[in-house]
């Protein structure tokens, strides 16, 4: 039989900017001792949680095969499971007949045939009496190298299926990062009208109560206003973390933690933002703004 070629991680697979920690993947191979057969599932996760299955007879393996694990994988809570099945022809060949339980059992159906001139003995049957048929334990050492370039396989399948998930998925933070970066530029061209508005509105509510008030007072009352309603750095700070989100995006290395401080860091100035709104406008945009985060968070949860 002709072995797998090791593999190393990551050799001849696509490797998009970010990888997601949700995939399935799977591996089998029909060898001379039987059939081997890989399986491996990966959810989200906030660190490399590994979970090997393994039969007894290849519990051995378990040390290498999670050292292989950490080199292919940052996070994720993995489940590996490996199943193997023997050759029907050699399971077959490893069966054999007790000689203790064997001479007894031909002793009692002599004397039993001795009483019972017409007794028959179903030896279909007799042979599920306990301890009569004994099952050699099969030489598995030659299926430890398929286990293990089978195992290569199977997560190279992985990290290719998390990797073109995590494609999609900056497809889809691209996306609402373009709308945010919308939301944002139009603030700021909002920003001019903020002190004409302000302006209007304390002179409607001085009118409402018949008074007059100095010009010059009236001047500093608007640039109080003005001041507790500007939002310039706030905007500023938002454009500056989605630049940075864009750029950790684009990095080949697991970015999903960082990406998760960064969202908070959004989510906090879209708050201030809110708070600070002296227009409608800018308190709608604050709350798309939440809502595209929100969305991003959500996202970011199964970046790797």
């Amino acid at each position: 039989m002709t072995m797998p070629t090791m593999v190393g991680i990551g050799v001849g697979i696509r490797t998009p900017d970010m990888k997601s920690m949700t995939a399935y993947a799977e591996a089998c191979e029909q060898c001379p001792e039987g059939q081997a057969h890989w399986v491996i599932r990966s959810v989200n996760h906030r660190y490399l949680d590994a979970q090997l299955r393994l039969p007894d007879d290849f519990r051995h393996l378990e040390s290498s095969l999670r050292q292989t694990l950490k080199e292919g994988l940052a996070r994720g809570k993995v489940e590996a499971t490996f199943h193997f099945t023997p050759d029907a022809g050699q399971a077959a060949q490893s069966m054999a007949l007790d000689p203790v339980v064997s001479e007894h059992l031909t002793t009692l159906a002599n004397q039993l045939g001795r009483g019972l001139e017409h007794a028959q003995v179903d030896l279909a049957r007799l042979l599920h009496w306990p301890g009569l048929v004994q099952h050699q334990k099969a030489n598995l050492a030659a299926v430890d190298a398929v286990c293990e370039s089978l195992f290569q396989r199977a997560l190279e399948r992985l990290i290719e299926a998390r990797a073109v998930e995590g494609e999609a998925i900056g497809e889809m933070l691209k996306q609402r990062l373009d709308a945010m970066e919308g939301h944002v530029r139009a603030l700021k061209d909002d920003a001019p009208s903020i002190r004409a508005h302000l302006t209007e509105r304390l002179h409607a509510k001085l009118q409402a109560l018949d008074v007059s008030v100095d010009a010059q007072r009236m001047e500093q009352e608007v640039a109080l206003l003005v001041q507790k309603a500007d939002v310039d750095e706030e905007l500023d700070r938002l454009a500056v973390h989605m630049s940075e989100i864009r750029r950790v995006m684009s990095q080949a290395e697991p970015c999903g933690r960082r990406l998760d401080f960064l969202i908070q860091e959004l989510n906090r100035e879209a708050n201030t933002l809110g708070s600070k709104a002296a227009l409608v406008e800018t308190s709608q945009a604050s709350v798309e703004l939440k809502v595209l985060i929100e969305q991003l968070r959500e996202q970011i949860q199964n970046i790797e």
